[in-house]
C-alpha cells in the first residue's frame, strides 16, 4: 500500500499500544484487557453493539425509539465503568452518571408496556423473530455486565453502585421489550420437552 501525504494528518486507528495485554482508561491510565473494570465496560459495549442489532431488526418505530435512548445510556455506563476513579470528576464534566431517575424511567418504560398487552407466565423460548431474538441476546449480555459489575464492586469498589441497580432493571425491560415485540404471535413456550 502506497502512503499519501494526507496519511500523516489523520489519525489512525491502530496504536498498537494494547499488543502488551494493556488498553488505556478514559481521562488516562492503563489498566490489564483482563481486569474486572475492563471486564466490566466491555460486556456493557457489547451489549450496546447487540442492541444496535435489534434495533436494525425491528419495523416497530416504539421499540426501535426505546432501543436508542436505552443504547445511549449504556454508551454513557460503559464511559463511567472505564474511567479511572480517581478521575471520576472529569468524567462528570462530559456526561451524566446513572441516577435515580434514570433507574425510575425504565421501571415506568416496564409498566407502560405491560399496560399494552398481555406479559406471558410460562417461560418463553427464544426465536420468535430476528428483533425479538437480538433483544433476548442483549438481556443475556445485560446479566452478564450486571455480574461484572458486581464482580468489580467486590473487587476494586464501584465510584457509582447504581449501575448495577440500572442494569437489573435494565434485564427486566429487554425481557418485556423482547416479548412486546413479538405480542401478536403464538408463544412458544419452553419446556424441556422434544417434541
Amino acid at each position: 500500500m502506497s502512503s499519501s501525504s494526507s496519511s500523516s494528518y489523520r489519525k489512525r486507528v491502530y496504536t498498537k499500544f494494547g499488543d502488551k495485554g494493556e488498553t488505556s482508561l478514559l481521562y488516562g491510565g492503563r489498566i490489564s484487557k483482563n481486569s474486572p473494570q475492563t471486564e466490566a465496560y466491555g460486556i456493557t459495549d457489547e451489549a450496546v453493539s447487540a442492541m444496535g442489532l435489534a434495533r436494525s431488526l425491528t419495523e416497530d418505530q416504539r421499540v426501535k425509539d426505546i432501543i436508542r435512548d436505552l443504547q445511549r445510556d449504556l454508551f454513557t455506563i460503559a464511559a463511567e465503568l472505564a474511567t479511572d476513579p480517581d478521575k471520576y470528576e472529569l468524567f462528570q464534566q462530559h456526561f451524566t452518571p446513572v441516577t435515580e431517575a434514570m433507574i425510575e424511567d425504565l421501571e415506568n418504560t416496564i409498566d407502560s408496556l405491560e399496560e399494552d398487552f398481555e406479559m406471558p407466565t410460562v417461560f418463553v423460548l427464544p426465536g420468535g423473530t430476528p428483533g425479538s431474538s437480538a433483544l433476548d441476546m442483549s438481556r443475556t449480555l445485560i446479566r452478564t455486565a450486571e455480574r461484572r459489575v458486581v464482580a468489580l464492586a467486590e473487587t476494586s469498589g464501584l465510584t457509582n453502585p447504581l449501575i448495577v441497580n440500572y442494569l437489573n432493571r435494565l434485564g427486566d425491560l429487554l425481557f418485556v421489550l423482547a416479548r412486546y415485540h413479538d405480542r401478536e404471535l403464538p408463544i412458544e413456550r419452553a419446556t424441556g420437552e422434544r417434541s
